[in-house]
């Protein structure tokens, strides 16, 4: 899966060192929904976030938006990047157009 997210250009340190510092919960919430080889890259010059990840089942993936950790999660992000009312990033999906193995 691959998604572009935003972080405020004032944030971009911060935005790092929460992901270093993952909560626990919401570490073993992401690999119980199957995410792997999950990593996030960010533009300085514009503040744009590219996700990419791999999943089991996007459909069992999709549900942890439903769990407590991931909402505890979005709540403590929302101060620092562009979110939706509920909190969770804006975020676009991308469609893949190429692979090589």
């Amino acid at each position: 899966m691959g998604q572009l997210m935003h972080v405020y250009r004032d944030k971009y340190e911060e935005y790092e060192k929460r992901h270093n510092n993952l909560f626990p919960k919401m570490r073993e919430a992401l690999k119980d929904a199957g995410a792997h080889n999950y990593s996030i890259f960010l533009d300085k010059e514009t503040g744009n976030l590219f996700a990419y990840l791999e999943v089991d089942d996007v459909e069992k993936y999709n549900a942890i938006a439903e769990s407590e950790e991931c909402k505890k999660w979005w709540a403590y992000m929302e101060p620092i990047m562009d979110t939706n009312e509920d909190k969770s990033p804006v975020t676009l999906d991308l469609h893949e157009v190429f692979h090589l193995d």
